[in-house]
Order: C-alpha cells, then sequence, then structure tokens
C-alpha cells in the first residue's frame, strides 16, 4: 500500500471516464474485504478498462446499467490480457457503486407467468402471514411451482378447477421418486399451499385435507457413527499451521467433542464465547440457546484460530470463509464439505463422510462409558427423549439381557 497517500494500488495511467473518481475508494474497500494485492490490482484495472469504454461510448455514470457491463464483458472476455475473474470483478464494482449510491438500482422485474405471480405471491404469505423462515420457504416453493407446473402446463390456470384427484395424483408423483423424508416433506409443502389458495378465495374446497399422507416411520436405522478410533484419526490428519487449518481443526473438535450441528457452528459468534467461564453458548433448533462447558482441547484449537488464523475484521462471526471477501460461511453445506474433506484426508473408507456422524460417535462413546440417555439427550440437547431412543440400538449389553432363547437352544 502507498503509505503517502493512502492508495491499495497505484495504475501505470491515471484512470478516466466518469468512474474514475470511484476506482481507488473501490481498491480500499477490497483490501478491507481481504483480496490479496496483486489480485486487487487486476481488479482496478479491469474497472479502469470498464470507465475507458463508457467514456468512449458517451456513457455518464448516472446511465450505466448492467446491460453495459454486459456489453463490455462481451467485448473484451476473450482478450489474451483478460484473467479469470474478469466478469465478476465488473459486477462486483457495479454492486460496490449501486451500495454507495453512484449508479441507480435495477428496475424491479416483476414476474410475467401466471404460475409466477401465483409462486410469488405464496411465497409473500409464507414469510408476512405464516413468519416463517427463508429456509422453510425455499423448501415449500418449488413443490407448490411443480404441482402447478404439472396441472396446468402452458395453458391457462384454473385453480377454481383444482380437485382432490389432483392433490392426490400429484403426491402419489412425488413418492413415486423421491425419498421417504423429501415425499413427506411434499405433502407438507402441498398441504400449506392449499391453505393458502383457499385463504385467497381461489379454491372454495378444503383441499389441503386431501393431501394423503406418505409413511416414513421414524428411528428404523442404526445410528451412523464412525468408530472411536476413526474419529482421532481425522482429528490426528489435521493441519494447524495455517489460518485455514486452525480453522477447520477448530470445528472438527466442536463436532467431535460437544456434537455441535452444523447449523450451530455457523451460527456461532464471538460473543457466545465466556471464556471467564469456559463456556459456549449455543443456539440450536428455533432458537432455543443452550450453555455448554468447552472442553480444554476445545478451547485451546479456537484461541489458537482467533489469534493467529482469523482475520481482524468487523465481522461477529466465529468462523469466517478463507477465501476473500471476509464472510461468515453462507450455510451449514460448508461444514459438511470440511467434514467430508478431512475424513478423506484421514483415509478413513466409510458409506458417510458428513458432519452428524461425529454427532452420533459422541453419543455413542458416551453410552459406552456408562452415560444414560437421558444424559445424552442433555448433551446433545434434544428436545424430545424419543430422540435419543435410538441410541438404544446400539447399546447391546443392555440389549442382550432383553434377548430371547433361541428355539432348541441346547439346555
Amino acid at each position: 500500500m502507498d503509505k503517502t497517500d493512502g492508495k491499495v494500488w497505484r495504475l501505470l495511467h491515471a484512470p478516466s471516464g466518469p468512474l474514475a473518481a470511484h476506482i481507488d475508494p473501490f481498491g480500499k474497500h477490497l483490501n478491507e474485504q481481504g483480496y490479496d494485492r496483486v489480485y486487487i490490482g487486476h481488479q482496478l484495472r479491469y474497472v479502469a478498462r470498464f470507465s475507458r469504454w463508457l467514456k468512449a461510448n458517451h456513457i455518464q455514470i448516472d446511465g450505466v446499467v448492467d446491460e453495459h457491463a454486459n456489453r463490455f464483458v462481451a467485448r473484451y472476455a476473450t482478450a489474451s490480457a483478460i484473467q479469470a475473474g474478469f466478469r465478476a470483478t465488473i459486477f462486483r464494482f457495479i454492486t460496490y457503486l449501486r451500495q454507495h449510491g453512484a449508479i441507480s438500482d435495477p428496475p424491479v422485474v416483476t414476474e410475467t407467468t401466471e404460475v409466477g405471480r401465483i409462486i410469488t405471491a405464496y411465497s409473500r404469505y409464507l414469510r408476512d402471514d405464516q413468519g416463517l423462515s427463508t429456509a422453510t420457504s425455499v423448501q415449500y416453493v418449488p413443490f407448490a411451482e411443480q404441482f402447478l407446473i404439472n396441472r396446468f402446463g402452458t395453458g391457462a390456470i384454473r385453480l377454481s378447477t383444482l380437485n382432490a384427484a389432483d392433490v392426490i395424483s400429484s403426491i402419489r408423483e412425488q413418492a413415486s421418486r423421491l425419498g421417504p423424508a423429501r415425499a413427506r416433506c411434499a405433502t407438507i409443502a402441498l398441504r400449506s399451499f392449499m391453505r393458502f389458495l383457499k385463504y385467497r378465495g381461489d379454491i372454495k374446497l378444503d383441499l389441503a385435507a386431501a393431501v394423503p399422507a406418505v409413511p416414513n416411520w421414524s428411528m428404523t436405522a442404526i445410528p451412523r457413527a464412525m468408530p472411536s478410533e476413526h474419529v482421532n484419526a481425522v482429528l490426528a490428519s489435521c493441519r494447524r499451521d495455517t489460518s485455514t487449518s486452525r480453522r477447520n481443526y477448530a470445528i472438527l473438535l466442536l463436532l467431535a467433542r460437544l456434537g455441535l450441528r452444523s447449523s450451530e457452528i455457523v451460527q456461532l459468534t464471538l460473543d457466545c464465547i465466556d471464556w471467564e467461564r469456559g463456556s459456549l453458548t449455543v443456539i440450536g433448533k428455533g432458537g432455543s440457546q443452550s450453555i455448554l462447558p468447552i472442553p480444554t482441547d476445545v478451547g485451546e484449537a479456537i484461541a489458537d484460530y482467533l489469534q493467529h488464523g482469523r482475520p481482524r475484521c468487523n465481522f461477529r462471526a466465529l468462523f469466517l470463509c478463507a477465501n476473500a471477501p471476509l464472510r461468515s460461511f453462507g450455510s451449514q453445506t460448508s461444514i459438511g464439505s470440511i467434514a467430508y474433506a478431512a475424513v478423506t484426508r484421514a483415509g478413513i473408507s466409510t458409506q458417510h463422510r458428513g458432519t452428524h456422524q461425529f454427532r452420533h460417535a459422541l453419543a455413542c462413546e458416551m453410552l459406552r462409558h456408562g452415560a444414560s440417555l437421558r444424559e445424552i439427550g442433555s448433551v446433545l440437547r434434544h428436545q424430545h427423549s424419543k430422540t435419543t431412543g435410538i441410541y438404544a440400538k446400539v447399546d447391546f449389553v443392555a440389549l442382550r439381557s432383553l434377548a430371547q432363547p433361541w428355539p432348541g437352544e441346547a439346555r
């Protein structure tokens, strides 16, 4: 960084065009987001060229729209001097200009199809009237949209003609190609959609009652827990000499020692840790909060990451993405990817490589050491004792006493 004027990068030629005054501030913004200095230089050269292109085409800053960016990218994307990330840089710059009020937001595009209008209204109903989360809406909406497409195709949509046969045939089709859990989700979504249509007056009958149930028996399988020696092998294979490896090791310890869900790890913030009391506040399902003691190795791993791995920034999330821009994990799938990579690196051959097997492994290890199901449920923060009951299947010592003698066994 140039210490005399605070610029992150100095271009070979002074930028020109309607966007010239925003290039240096954009560079500082990229620097704050954790981008590499060399990559910042590439990005600033791209936006400087974009500014010159706008000037050559007599486009002022108040007239810049996405179409100009698309035309510019299409014009120069194949040039030999253009590297990977060219398009992303231009639209990152467009977003930056909008966030700082330099250019106007794009016009809101309204749904032009009848299906689109109905689904948009349904999404708004789930959010505003039902108070459901975005994640729930994302699950329900595709089923409702597919139902309309399958029933009416490209023709006119006459909701008043819907009947119980339409609903039943839709669920039958879903159940034939989906697993039990997803098929059950389809039934819940379709009941919700039918209640929405009746709420709006589009249908007169209560078709939600016509949605059939799909068998989805719970607790039919053995918990897919990896052996404790495999958990130790995964942890032992972790490097701890880079910021990313320190972060990943701390995350794996939270999975293995405290049995946290991946969604709970994503929601952890710096404020969740009470170093004086040695406790961690975990936000579980339904927003419930639990305070757990922090094991010594977990605390040491988190402290190592905070001191030597986590970038200094204003974000309060405990764990941040390794690559710029600096941000928290977008979803729990990132935690799953870390667990998958760790199991693979340890050379463990197993059918399941996700995060939940660490949780199962913790429960099974507690059971082997004499913990009761009630104690296991308390540690794993189960809301219902039935959920913990699945671990009774792996308590072979207790189950052996219940076994009946084989008919004809020698006396």
